[in-house]
């Protein structure tokens, strides 16, 4: 994906670094087993350990292992049967422990890879650097009062996975596919939610710049704590151009952490750069490594699911979608379940198309996910076999959808209810075609230069009927009756 930023010496091309924090789906924390619910009352979800109180020994959550390892194979990584949990120390209200529990050189998860579906319609591999475990700060709260900062701790310990790419993403747009994607295999493992409005996905992006043709990286800054797709990209962008700006005006970059105020669209310098030692790291003394088994590692990966790229390949194979339409369904699991359900033993194309206009259009319009459809998958599939049995028309159909989106409903019930079965009686069309046929000479001259001109009388027809009639017999009828052009 082609991404270049002309300077007034040159073009210069970016080079992007992310690193996704990811809450891990568990009950309790990392270390505690205070809870991980979203919304409770500001320090209500904490236990004596994740308050810093003295005495208080952390205890490894296996759900939290389980989960890390999970997505690890779906990033078809390497998994490390040996990890070590390490102390990052820094001083900040938020973290009353005074360091950080995470994982440093020796981290759970290792190389890995995350493919990319490009628009051209190509793909690119984007290389996963590792994913470790850590618990999470607590949070600082600086708009209750007007001059004092508040802490809540509710976060304070809860399980992340940290998932570092390699510097290998080379525009915004690439760094928006690349947090969809992960969000994407995040939610079909089940082992993060990936709901960034509540913080759960959020990511910092390292960027830095070089000119076109030149191989070394340049000095880097860290954008912190982006926690939306706009703002990923917009971010990124803005980050480039302020580099090649600094730079071509005389200035250099220096290694910082940075800001981004979305409503100026800008980033701000927050902190000079830390470097890994400057955390000194060591072995937490409180916990030992954590030794796995490859038979554990082998019975989580004989569990995975079907993952999107293989579900996008065999939608395309099995049910001859587009790859378009493909992409569309497997972008969520529960779209891609719904699908299935509704296509099977029935025209899936016809039933793809129904999903993503008619379902999609009227979730986008009421407000509601997939998961709160007032129609199950079954209930559509049924829509769809009155289309097929020549029930109802295409049209009709539509109408009927309305109505089960109101409060769901059988839809063969609704039909009989509203009086809405196609007329697909000779006898009952035949009558109102030659009807048509004699009162409009004029239209029955159109036809005879011009054949596409009997949607005249199509549309007549239905009008007629109330919408009601078959418009196949309708076709048939039309085309025994009306003369054909010399």
């Amino acid at each position: 994906m082609s991404y270049r930023i002309a300077g007034g010496t040159g073009e210069w091309e970016i080079v992007v670094g992310l690193e996704v924090h990811a809450q891990v789906t568990t009950a309790s924390k990392l270390f505690s087993g205070a809870s991980t619910a979203f919304g409770g009352e500001p320090n209500t979800h904490v236990a004596l350990l994740d308050a810093g109180l003295p005495g208080m020994l952390p205890v490894l959550n296996a759900r939290a292992v389980e989960q890390a390892v999970t997505t690890g194979l779906g990033l078809d990584a390497q998994i490390n049967l040996l990890s070590t949990f390490e102390r990052k120390n820094y001083f900040y209200p938020d973290l009353p422990l005074g360091y950080q529990i995470s994982q440093y050189q020796e981290p759970i998860v290792g190389r890995g890879a995350l493919l990319l579906d490009l628009p051209d319609g190509g793909t690119k591999s984007v290389g996963i650097t590792r994913l470790h475990l850590e618990a999470d700060a607590g949070k600082s709260l600086h708009d209750r009062l007007a001059d004092e900062t508040l802490i809540d701790l509710n976060r304070c310990g809860v399980a992340l996975m940290e998932i570092v790419s390699e510097p290998e993403i080379a525009s915004p747009e690439e760094a928006v596919l690349y947090m969809r994607k992960l969000r994407t295999i995040l939610r079909y493992l089940g082992t993060c939610d990936g709901d960034m409005e509540k913080g759960n996905l959020r990511c910092d992006a390292n960027v830095s710049v070089r000119r076109v043709g030149e191989r070394t990286l340049g000095t880097r800054c860290e954008i912190k704590n982006l926690n939306s797709m706009r703002f990923v990209a917009r971010a990124i962008d803005h980050e480039a151009r302020r580099q090649v700006d600094l730079i071509e005006a005389g200035g250099a970059v220096v290694q910082e952490t940075r800001l981004f105020d979305s409503e100026r669209g800008e980033t701000r310098s927050m902190r000079s750069k830390e470097e890994a030692h400057d955390y000194r790291y060591f072995p937490d003394p409180d916990l030992l490594p954590v030794q796995l088994t490859q038979d554990y590692v082998d019975r989580l990966k004989a569990s995975l699911p079907e993952l999107p790229d293989t579900k996008r390949l065999r939608f395309m194979a099995d049910y001859g979608l587009s790859a378009q339409d493909a992409d569309a369904l497997v972008a969520e699991r529960a779209t891609a379940d719904y699908f299935e359900v509704t296509a099977k033993g029935r025209d899936a194309k016809l039933a793809a198309n129904w999903v993503l206009n008619d379902l999609f259009g009227q979730l986008a319009a009421s407000g509601r996910t997939i998961e709160q459809s007032p129609v199950a998958p079954a209930q559509l599939g049924a829509l769809l076999d009155l289309i097929a049995e020549g029930t109802i028309s295409g049209k009709i159909a539509r109408d009927v959808f309305a109505a089960m989106a109101v409060d769901g409903g059988d839809p063969a019930a609704i039909v009989e209810a509203k009086g809405l079965r196609q007329v697909s009686d000779t006898s009952a069309l035949e009558p109102i075609v030659d009807r048509l046929i004699e009162d409009n000479p004029a239209q029955v001259e159109s036809c005879r230069k011009n054949p596409k001109a009997i949607g005249w009388f199509t549309g007549q027809v239905m009008k007629a009927t109330g919408g009601k009639a078959n418009p196949q017999l309708v076709g048939r009828l039309l085309a025994a009756k009306l003369p054909r052009a010399e």
